[in-house]
């Protein structure tokens, strides 16, 4: 049998096609890409016959030039493209307001790379002819053909973004109700940085078609890009008030959340999604909102459901991942992480992600290691983007508090200064974390002479001023440091930073009065309830030095109604009540509600032991206080608690080795934090013990006291 694939030739195919839709009784004109109505497309029976003569004749030709640019796609043969473009010149000029075929007719010239024929045969019509609208219509999309060759220098691009605006521009005087065209030049002049011209076209529209909602969509995205997140909140509202969509709901949502308006934010999201339930954007903008108002088992039922119709998108397990370790369930959150890694492995955001679920997870040297690598790579790249040099620079730094939180404070200064080197800005934030971090090492010599070096170069530079006044606190010169301070103030609500240092280096200083007097100050600028809180705080800590148990007390409670997870005030309110040797039990729960929130703190874990070892509570006791070595080790209250555990329990000679540990850890504090009469009681506890040690015979034990 003859296979009769063997007629399927393009002319064939193309008869055919023409032969079945050419009937006078039928409406062939080449589509006019929506504008025409259905009451004109029904008055086209009434057309004259050389009228849909000319028509018909018009979609034969641009059938085979889609036919041709068909085979030229599968084939790559020249013939074709050719052939293609001879067609759709022949339907264009029988029809020249068609944009279809002008589209048709732009596409297969790019495709072919025939830019420039193209380009100059329509420059000569209008060389002839100005306003010859088709051949304007033609040149645009040309120009926008080639801007999507991604090939193409910057200059070159600008260059024909500028050709194209033109063009459009003539497209708009020549015809004021193409809205199409209008669109196009406004999205042209945002990208050459034209906004107002960009604005003024989108309001024109507008005024035509109060409804158009490509135009309302970019005029929104054009107001807020400008930071006119109210005007773009007005606008989005006025119209979704009449006509809700579920694409202006999703902008409206997106102006919401430019002003920090989650509420209403999840409201236009949630409208959004019920009137597109498939469209993951809506769904996508809903579980941020959720998160960013902490309401994190709605956004992880929102973003699992989102993983579940884009398994490949590694966003969301990302995502999925911060929200676990928010919620404190961190094999989860390590699971999804590593989803998302394994999708994504070169993600900057996968990575820093990761690191932070080790930290939480107490495993501080596999979140080194992360960031470690994750710096490594990053570091050939940041000479040549500024972004990496960003993205590197936030690696540093949080490297670099790694390093601290291990205790490893020469390998943290050289993450920080790794920092410095990426820039002036950087310099100045590496340079206050390094004088931080000599600080914590209890390196004061090396701290102020950071210090000094940081404002020989930046004088003016608040903060290093800040870092300077305070060393000179540590240092145990309070009436200088506060001088230094007090040349801040400027009677602004910027003073109440400078009120809440003064007051730590009055408490530091001992200077309890000029302490309290100074953090009052700080309350009365503060405007919000997390200002207050740390306020609060404060206070508690400087009634708390005086021994003035019941007015800390009222300042803790206050600081907890605001905020009842606030870790370092529950744990500084246990602390204080097991010291004290009293309501133990409330104590206890105090402390644990802290390290609920941070599990592997070393001041955390050791407020546990010595509440457990008052409430006579030994092994639970040793457990904490053993934890809180290996976390600060070189803390000598501590290395003490840890002492007071093996004496009671008849280790005296390991009770003997932890004191030692702790008076030669004493010598290390800095001025400020130094307690002479702790010390001297120590001293005397130790020798006490030493002497009864030395009575006993070698191998004895001393029994439990």
């Amino acid at each position: 049998m003859r296979d009769s694939g063997a007629l399927m030739t393009p002319q064939f195919l193309a008869l055919t096609v023409f032969l079945s839709l050419a009937s006078p009784s039928l409406s062939i004109a080449v589509p006019q890409a929506g504008r025409e109505s259905g009451a004109r497309a029904a008055q086209q029976k009434a057309l004259p016959q050389s009228e849909l003569d000319r028509r018909s004749e018009a979609y034969y030709n641009f059938t085979m030039g889609h036919l041709y640019e068909e085979y030229y796609e599968s084939t790559s043969r020249s013939e074709y493209a050719n052939l293609a473009i001879d067609f759709y010149k022949k339907a264009y000029e029988l029809d020249p307001r068609s944009p279809v075929i002008g589209e048709r007719l732009a596409e297969i010239y790019a495709k072919a790379q025939r830019i420039r024929e193209a380009v100059l045969e329509a420059q000569e019509i209008l060389r002839r002819d100005p306003d010859n609208l088709p051949a304007r219509r033609l040149l645009a999309r040309i120009y926008l053909h080639t801007l999507g060759n991604l090939s193409g220098t910057p200059p070159t691009q600008r260059e024909t973004m500028a050709r194209a605006t033109e063009q459009f521009r003539e497209i708009i005087r020549l015809d004021p109700d193409d809205t199409e065209s209008a669109l196009w030049l406004t999205r042209l002049y945002r990208l050459l940085g034209e906004t107002s011209s960009a604005e003024q076209v989108l309001r024109e529209v507008l005024k035509r078609e109060p409804e158009n909602e490509a135009a309302v969509e970019q005029l929104t995205q054009l107001l807020l890009d400008a930071g006119k997140s109210d005007e773009a909140v007005a606008l989005l509202e006025r119209i979704t008030g009449r006509s809700p969509t579920a694409g202006l709901l999703n902008l409206l949502g997106d102006a919401y959340r430019q002003t920090r308006d989650f509420t209403r934010a999840e409201q236009a999201y949630r409208q959004a999604a019920e009137l597109e339930p498939g469209e993951v954007r809506h769904r996508r903008g809903l579980a941020w909102t959720l998160y960013q108002q902490g309401k994190y088992e709605a956004a992880r039922e929102q973003y699992a459901r989102l993983a579940e119709f884009e398994p490949g998108d590694p966003d969301n397990y990302l995502r999925l991942a911060q929200i676990d370790r928010q919620m404190k369930q961190l094999d989860k959150a390590e699971d999804n992480i590593l989803r998302a890694k394994q999708i994504d492995p070169g993600s900057l955001e996968v990575l820093y992600t990761e690191a932070k679920i080790y930290e939480a997870q107490g495993r501080f040297e596999d979140a080194i290691r992360v960031l470690s690598d994750a710096s490594g790579g990053l570091k050939p790249l940041a000479t040549t983007s500024p972004a990496v040099r960003d993205t590197l620079g936030a690696v540093y730094e949080q490297l670099g508090a790694l390093y601290r939180e291990v205790e490893n404070y020469t390998a943290a200064v050289a993450a920080f200064e790794d920092l410095g080197k990426l820039g002036e800005e950087q310099d100045r934030r590496a340079r206050i974390l390094i004088i931080d971090t000599l600080r914590a090492g209890r390196n004061l010599p090396g701290a102020i002479a950071a210090a000094n070096q940081a404002l020989e170069r930046y004088p003016n530079d608040r903060d290093i001023r800040i870092s300077y006044a305070l060393l000179l606190g540590e240092k145990g010169d309070t009436a200088q440091a506060a001088r230094q301070l007090r040349t801040l103030l400027k009677q602004t609500a910027g003073d109440r930073e400078i009120y809440l240092d003064l007051a730590q280096v009055y408490e530091r200083g001992r200077w309890f009065a000029e302490a309290e007097q100074a953090a009052q100050e700080a309350e009365k600028l503060s405007t919000q309830p997390a200002d207050s809180e740390t306020v609060w705080f404060l206070l508690g800590a400087i009634y708390e030095r005086q021994k003035k148990f019941d007015q800390a007390e009222e300042q803790f409670r206050r600081a907890l109604a605001v905020n009842p997870r606030n870790a370092p005030v529950l744990n500084y309110y246990g602390y204080m009540l097991a010291d004290r040797g009293v309501r133990l039990d409330e104590s206890v729960a105090l402390v644990e509600r802290a390290l609920a929130e941070d599990p592997h703190n070393g001041a955390y874990l050791d407020s546990l032991g010595w509440a457990f070892f008052k409430q006579g509570r030994l092994p639970e006791a040793e457990t904490y206080l053993r934890k809180a070595v290996a976390r600060q080790g070189s803390d000598p209250t501590i290395r003490e608690h840890l002492g007071e555990v093996f004496y009671k329990t008849g280790r005296h000679d390991l009770a003997a080795a932890e004191w030692e540990k702790a008076l030669a850890a004493w010598k290390r504090v800095l001025p400020s934090e130094s307690e002479a009469e702790r010390v001297a009681e120590l001293e005397k506890k130790l020798a006490g013990l030493k002497h009864r040690l030395a009575q006993q015979k070698p191998g004895s034990e001393a029994k439990p006291q």
